[in-house]
C-alpha cells in the first residue's frame, strides 16, 4: 500500500472549516435516547452520529449492546436529523446488517484489530464498499498490526479509509485508561500522511474531564478529527459512563479547541530553523552522554562478572528511579515521562551487562 493524495478525498468532500467530528453515545440504549442525542448534536460541528450496537465486553455478564434493533433507531435518527450514522463492527454478520441498514461509517474496534483473521473476514464482507471504513489501533502497542489491518481493507478495494487512535492497554496505572503512545500514531502518520487520522480521547482518557486536553494535543499533532462519546445523562449511561460528555459539554469543547496552522510566514520559518538547529545539537549531546553511560555500564558488568554477582540489583534501581523523579521535577519533567525513559535506559543497561556476563 502506498500513500496517495486520493486517500483524503472522502474527508475533503465534507468541505469542513473545522476538524472532522464523530460523536454520540458509547451504546445505543433506547430509541428515545438515540433520537434525543442526535437532535442535540444536529446543529453543531458533528458530521457523523455514532452509537455502539454491539459492545464487546472484557468479561461476560455486562451490557453487550441492544443488537440489530438499534440499527433501526440509527436509520430513524438519520432521517430526522440528516446526520450520517456510524457504528463499530466486529464480525461479518455485523457488517452485513450495517450495510443492509445503510450505516454510513463503520469502524473496526481495538480488540478486533488485534486479530488478523477477524479483520480479513470484515474486509472480505465489505469488499468494494463505498462506505467510510475506519480502523482503531490494536489494544497492544504494535504499529505493524495496526497498519496490517488498514492494508487488508485497502486490498479489498475499500477506498474510503481512515484510522482511529484510541490508545493502548497497559498493566501500569497511569492517568490514562489507555496510554496514548503518541509516537506510534506519529510513525503511522509519517508513513501515510494522507490517510485520515482521528483521535478517540474518550477511550484514551476514560475520564470526561481530560477530553479537551487530549483532543487539543492531537490537533496540535495535525490529526484530522475526533470521535467523542456523548450522552444526555452520562452518569447513568449503560456503558463507559465516566468518559462520556453531555452535548452541551461537547459543544463547549469545540469552542475551546484551538486549530493551529500547519506552517507560518518567513519569520516563523527562520525562528523554527534556529530552534530546530538547537534541538539537533542537544540531541547529539544526549546520544553522546548515553553512549558514555553505557561504557560505564559495561565496566560495571565486567566487575560483576569478575565477582560472580547477579546483573539485577533492585535496591540500586529503586534509588536511581526515586532520585531521577525528584530531580526531574525541578526541571519541569513529569514523573510519567521520566519513569518510562529510565526504564528503557535500565533495560538497555541490563542487556549490556548480560552480554558481558555470558561472554
Amino acid at each position: 500500500m502506498e500513500n496517495k493524495k486520493e486517500m483524503r478525498d472522502w474527508l475533503n468532500e465534507f468541505k469542513l472549516s473545522h476538524p472532522f467530528v464523530i460523536a454520540g453515545p458509547c451504546s445505543a440504549e433506547t430509541e428515545e435516547q438515540v433520537l434525543k442525542i442526535a437532535h442535540e448534536l444536529k446543529d453543531s460541528d458533528v458530521s457523523v452520529f455514532r452509537a455502539g450496537i454491539w459492545k464487546p465486553r472484557t468479561r461476560p455478564g455486562g451490557f453487550e449492546g441492544v443488537g440489530e434493533i438499534g440499527l433501526k433507531w440509527l436509520k430513524k435518527a438519520k432521517a430526522e436529523t440528516g446526520l450520517l450514522m456510524g457504528t463499530e463492527v466486529a464480525t461479518a454478520a455485523h457488517c452485513k446488517l450495517a450495510l443492509e441498514n445503510d450505516i454510513d461509517v463503520l469502524w473496526v474496534g481495538a480488540r478486533t484489530t488485534a486479530n488478523p483473521f477477524a479483520v480479513q473476514e470484515i474486509a472480505d464482507t465489505l469488499a468494494g464498499t463505498d462506505k467510510i471504513v475506519l480502523i482503531k489501533n490494536p489494544v497492544n502497542p504494535d504499529m505493524a498490526l495496526w497498519l496490517g489491518g488498514v492494508e487488508r481493507l485497502y486490498a479489498a478495494g475499500i477506498k474510503k479509509l481512515g484510522v482511529i487512535h484510541r490508545g493502548f492497554s497497559t498493566y501500569e496505572k497511569t492517568k490514562y485508561r489507555n496510554i496514548p503512545e503518541w509516537q506510534i500514531a506519529i510513525e503511522l502518520q509519517n508513513k501515510f500522511p494522507d490517510l485520515p487520522l482521528i483521535i478517540d480521547p474518550s477511550h484514551i482518557t476514560g475520564n470526561r474531564n481530560m477530553i479537551l486536553e487530549v483532543t487539543q494535543e492531537a490537533l496540535d499533532l495535525n490529526y484530522d478529527g475526533m470521535i467523542i462519546e456523548t450522552h444526555i445523562d452520562p452518569d447513568n449511561a449503560w456503558s463507559d459512563a465516566a468518559q462520556q460528555v453531555t452535548p452541551a459539554a461537547l459543544k463547549q469543547i469545540f469552542k475551546d479547541l484551538k486549530v493551529r496552522k500547519v506552517s507560518g510566514d518567513s519569520d516563523f520559518e527562520q525562528k523554527m530553523t534556529k530552534l530546530r538547529a538547537n534541538i539537533d545539537v542537544l540531541d547529539a549531546n544526549l546520544l553522546d552522554l548515553l553512549g558514555k553511560r553505557m561504557k560505564v555500564v559495561d565496566e560495571i558488568g565486567q566487575v560483576k562478572k569478575d565477582n560472580n554477582v547477579a546483573v539485577l540489583q533492585n535496591n540500586r534501581w529503586n534509588e536511581i528511579q526515586a532520585k531521577v523523579v525528584a530531580e526531574g521535577a525541578k526541571k519541569g519533567l513529569s514523573e510519567e515521562f521520566l519513569v518510562k525513559l529510565f526504564k528503557e535506559i535500565h533495560q538497555e543497561s541490563i542487556s549490556h551487562q548480560e552480554k558481558i556476563l555470558n561472554s
